[in-house]
C-alpha cells in the first residue's frame, strides 16, 4: 500500500473464593477502562466470515470495561472485564492471566477472573489460537491480538487502583422490541409446555435486564453492568468501520449521560458495561428477514429466496445500519439507565469464585439415569449458511439434514468424519470434523473453561459460547435451583439471581437445545460437541453450582493447551507506506467548506500513514475542535471514539 487516503493482596485459593461475613453489605469497588481498538486497515474482521469485510476505518473505538467487586475485609474478590470484541478467546485469557501474574502475583487468577465479549462483528480478527476463527483473516494477527491484552489488562489495572468501599444494588426489568429470535422454527420445537412459561417474559427471546448498580459509600455513582440478550449485528457485513454496535454505544451513552457535559469518550469516571447473555438465536433486526430481490417475508424454515440464503437479510428498525444500531444503543441505555436510578435491591454477602477446565470431547452426561456422551467437535453444514443478520454462499441453507455429495468429497479430503463421529452427531451432516483437523494445529477447542462469580445474590455464569434463548434459560435454572436447595447455609435464597455471561475466557461457537439441534438451523449446525452440548453444560454447570453451595473447592480440571507459538500468520505486513509523489503525511487532500447547515455532513481528506503502523491506542487519529474567539482557544468536540465521526480508510 504506497499511500492511504484517511477520512492488597487478597486471598487467591484456587476455584475456591473464601466465605465472607453473610451479612456483608459493604464491598470494595474497583473499575477501569482502556482503548482495546485494533488495526483499523487491511484486517479482516471477526464475525461474519466474510471475505471482503476488511477494516477501513473506525465507526468509533473499542474499549474494555474492568470491574473488580472484593469483600470488605479484602479476601476474596472477583474481575469481571466486559470487551467491546466479538467474544473471548483462550490465547486472550492465558495471555492477559499471565500478565497480571507479573504484576500481582496470585491476586488476578484464571478462576476469579472472566472476560467476556459484546459480540460486535465490526471489530479486527485474528486474536485467536484455533485455526477455524483464523481462515478468513490468514491466520493469526498478532496486532489483534495485542491491542485487545494491552487494553484488557490496563482496564483492570485502573479498576485495581481505583478501589473504594461502596453499596451495590440490583434491580431487573423487561425491554420490548430491541430483539426477536432469528430462528424461530427451532425454537418451536421445545416443549409447548416450557415455552409457555416464558410467554410473559418475551416468548422466543429473553426480554429481562439485569442491571448491577455500584455506589460509593458517600452516594457517589461508580459503575454499571447490564446484561442483556441481543447480538452485536446491527453493522452488517458490508460494514468496514471498526464499531462496539449496538452495546457499545449503550456504553457510550450510559457514560455521557453520568459525566459532564462535553465529556470526551473514554473519559468518563463512571464506567458502564453493556454485556452479552444469552444471544445465541436473537437478532437485533427486528424488521425481521426478507428477501432483497422481492421484499417478500424470506422462506422460515430454511431463510431463503427461491432456495437460495444469499438474498434472505434482516434489517431494522433504522433506515440503515447505523441507524439500527443507534436505536437499539438507545433502547438498551434508556432501559438500563432508568433500573439504576430505581435499583433498590441491595447485594449482600459473600464474594466467591469457582471455576473448572472440562473436556467437552468427552463428557459423559447422565440423562433420566441413561449415560450419554458429547462428541469431539464438528461443524454442520448449515454452519456454511449462515444467519439472516449474514447469510452464507453457494447451496448452503440452513434446516438441512442432508448432505451434497461435491460437500462430502472436500470434508472428506480435509478429514473424513467417522463412523462412531458421524452417529454421535447425528443428525447433523458433517462439514468440517473440527476435532480431527489439527493441521497445522488445531481447528477447535477441545478443553472449555466453566465459571461462577458470585457477588452476594447475583451469581454470573461465564460461558464460553453462545446460548440460544431456551438454552440459557434452563441453564440459569438449573443453577438457581441447585444453589437454593443446597446452599442456604451459605446464604441462598429464593432472591438468588443467576445472569448468563456469554462468550466468556475462550469461544465454542453455540449451544442448541436438543429438541433445537433436530431442526440443524445455523445455530444447531454449530453447537460443536453434538445433541447433548448442552446437557454437558448444565451438569458441569450444576457441578459448580454445588461447589458453591456447599463451600467446596471445584476440581481445575486438564490445563488447556497454548498454540501461541505454533500460530501460522499469512496476512503482510506493512511494506511501504508514504503519500504521493509531491505530497506529505497531513497534507489536506479535500479542506472544508465556508460554511454548512444544520445536519449537513463535514468532510475534510488528509494524505495519512498506515493506521497499521501506528494504532493510537488511548489516543486519536482526528479531532473536531471548537475555536473561541474571545479566548482564542481551542476545545475538542469529537475524537475517532464518538459516535458523531468516521474515520474511513
Amino acid at each position: 500500500m504506497t499511500s492511504v487516503l484517511a477520512v492488597l493482596v487478597g486471598l487467591a485459593v484456587v476455584g475456591l473464593g473464601v466465605r465472607a461475613n453473610a451479612a456483608d453489605d459493604t464491598y470494595l469497588i474497583g473499575t477501569g477502562r482502556y482503548d482495546v481498538t485494533g488495526p483499523a486497515a487491511e484486517v479482516e474482521m471477526m464475525g461474519y466470515a466474510m471475505p471482503t469485510q476488511i477494516t477501513h476505518g473506525i465507526h468509533f473505538r473499542q474499549w474494555s470495561r474492568a470491574f473488580i467487586i472484593a469483600d470488605s475485609s479484602d479476601t476474596s474478590r472477583v474481575v469481571f472485564v466486559n470487551v467491546d470484541i466479538c467474544m473471548g478467546t483462550q490465547i486472550l485469557k492465558i495471555q492477559v492471566v499471565e500478565k497480571l501474574r507479573s504484576l500481582y502475583g496470585d491476586l488476578y487468577t484464571n478462576d476469579n477472573v472472566l472476560i467476556s465479549g459484546i459480540h460486535t462483528h465490526s471489530g479486527p480478527a485474528g486474536y485467536f489460537q484455533y485455526l477455524l476463527f483464523e481462515l478468513m483473516s490468514l491466520g493469526f494477527v498478532k496486532e489483534s491480538l495485542d491491542a485487545i491484552v494491552g487494553g484488557v489488562v490496563a482496564s483492570i489495572q485502573e479498576a485495581h487502583e481505583s478501589r473504594q468501599p461502596g453499596k451495590l444494588y440490583l434491580n431487573s426489568g423487561l425491554l420490548a422490541g430491541a430483539n426477536i429470535n432469528r430462528s424461530p422454527a427451532a425454537y418451536v420445537r421445545n416443549p409447548k409446555e416450557e415455552r409457555m412459561k416464558y410467554m410473559s417474559v418475551g416468548n422466543d427471546t429473553d426480554h429481562e435486564m439485569v442491571v448491577l448498580k455500584m455506589v460509593g459509600t458517600e452516594g457517589n455513582d461508580i459503575g454499571m453492568i447490564d446484561w442483556f440478550a441481543v447480538h452485536c449485528t446491527s453493522m452488517n457485513n458490508t460494514n468496514s468501520l471498526i464499531s462496539g454496535d449496538n452495546k457499545g454505544h449503550a456504553s457510550f451513552l450510559m457514560e455521557s449521560a453520568m459525566s459532564p457535559p462535553g465529556t470526551l469518550p473514554g473519559h468518563a469516571k463512571f464506567v458502564a458495561a453493556f454485556a452479552q447473555s444469552n444471544e445465541g438465536d436473537v437478532s437485533p433486526n427486528t424488521k425481521g428477514p426478507h428477501c432483497l430481490d422481492t421484499g417478500k417475508p424470506c422462506d422460515l424454515v430454511h431463510s431463503t429466496c427461491n432456495g437460495r440464503v444469499e438474498q434472505c437479510v434482516a434489517f431494522g428498525p433504522g433506515v440503515d445500519m447505523f441507524d439500527s444500531a443507534r436505536i437499539i444503543a438507545e433502547k438498551q441505555f434508556n432501559m438500563g439507565k432508568s433500573l439504576y436510578e430505581d435499583a433498590s435491591q441491595q447485594v449482600t454477602g459473600p464474594v466467591q469464585f469457582r471455576h473448572s477446565f472440562v473436556d467437552f470431547s468427552d463428557v459423559a452426561v447422565n440423562i433420566s439415569g441413561k449415560i450419554l456422551h458429547t462428541c469431539p467437535p464438528a461443524m454442520g453444514e448449515a454452519f456454511a449458511a449462515g444467519t439472516t443478520d449474514g447469510p452464507g454462499a453457494f447451496d448452503f441453507k440452513q434446516a438441512s439434514n442432508t448432505t451434497n455429495p461435491i460437500w462430502i468429497a472436500v470434508r472428506d479430503i480435509l478429514h473424513k468424519p467417522t463412523k462412531e463421529q458421524i452417529e454421535c452427531q447425528f443428525p447433523k451432516p458433517i462439514l468440517l470434523d473440527t476435532g480431527f483437523m489439527n493441521f497445522p494445529y488445531p481447528w477447535q477447542a477441545r478443553v472449555l473453561p466453566l465459571q461462577l462469580l458470585r457477588i452476594g445474590q447475583l451469581v454470573i455464569i461465564g460461558v464460553p459460547a453462545e446460548l440460544t434463548t431456551m438454552s440459557g434459560r434452563r441453564t440459569r435454572e438449573a443453577v438457581k435451583n441447585i444453589l437454593v436447595k443446597y446452599g442456604k447455609d451459605e446464604g441462598f435464597g429464593n432472591d438468588t439471581v443467576p445472569v448468563i455471561a456469554g462468550l466468556s475466557n475462550t469461544y465454542s461457537d453455540y449451544v442448541a437445545t436438543f429438541e433445537e439441534y433436530q431442526e440443524q438451523r445455523y445455530e444447531a449446525a454449530s453447537t460443536a460437541y453434538g445433541p447433548y452440548t448442552l446437557d454437558a453444560y448444565i451438569q458441569e454447570f450444576s457441578r459448580l453450582a454445588m461447589d458453591l453451595a456447599t463451600n467446596k473447592s471445584s476440581e481445575p480440571g486438564p490445563d488447556p493447551p497454548n498454540y501461541l507459538e505454533k500460530q501460522w500468520a499469512l496476512h503482510l505486513p506493512v511494506v511501504f507506506d508514504a503519500a504521493p509523489l509531491g505530497k506529505k503525511i497531513g497534507d489536506v487532500h479535500k479542506d472544508t467548506v465556508s460554511s454548512y447547515n444544520i445536519n449537513d455532513t463535514v468532510e475534510v481528506q488528509f494524505w495519512a500513514g498506515n493506521p497499521r503502523n501506528n494504532l493510537m491506542t488511548g489516543k486519536t487519529f482526528l479531532t473536531v475542535e471548537r475555536h473561541n474567539s474571545t479566548t482564542d482557544q481551542w476545545t475538542v468536540l469529537f475524537t475517532d471514539a464518538s459516535w458523531e465521526t468516521r474515520l474511513t480508510i
